[in-house]
């Protein structure tokens, strides 16, 4: 098996629970005076409405969501090799958990993993 090679991604998702969404939103827009876009979530059908927030190098995304009670975080990772990269973690007893948010018509091959802390991880091969 290939040793996978891992790096870190450019994508921040913060998952918001609806009730806290529009004064989140107005947060990085209004008192931090971050540019604030709203972008398309047909790709996710867990997540009603997202916008885009440049974070330095990073995009962070605001994600609401309808079934949350409190905010989480996420974290993008690439791979070179998917294949290999989910399987190194499954030797310490971290599996692919697809089912955290179900990702439709995305270009690229895909796994959400959780570290020990319980942080999602999107883990993505490069191209």
């Amino acid at each position: 098996m290939n040793k996978p090679e891992f790096t870190a991604g450019l994508n921040i998702a913060m998952k918001i629970p609806k009730a806290q969404y529009e004064a989140t939103m107005a947060f990085y827009r209004d008192t931090l005076g971050f540019d604030v876009k709203e972008d398309d979530v047909s790709y996710a059908p867990t997540v009603s409405r997202t916008h885009s927030v440049r974070f330095g190098p990073n995009t962070l995304w605001l994600d609401c969501v309808g079934n949350y009670s409190r905010s989480d975080l996420w974290l993008q990772l690439h791979t070179d090799d998917l294949d290999a990269a989910a399987a190194k973690p499954a030797d310490s007893g971290i599996h692919p958990c697809d089912e955290v948010e179900p990702l439709e018509s995305l270009d690229s091959r895909t796994h959400w993993i959780k570290n020990p802390a319980g942080v999602v991880h999107l883990l993505a091969e490069s191209g």
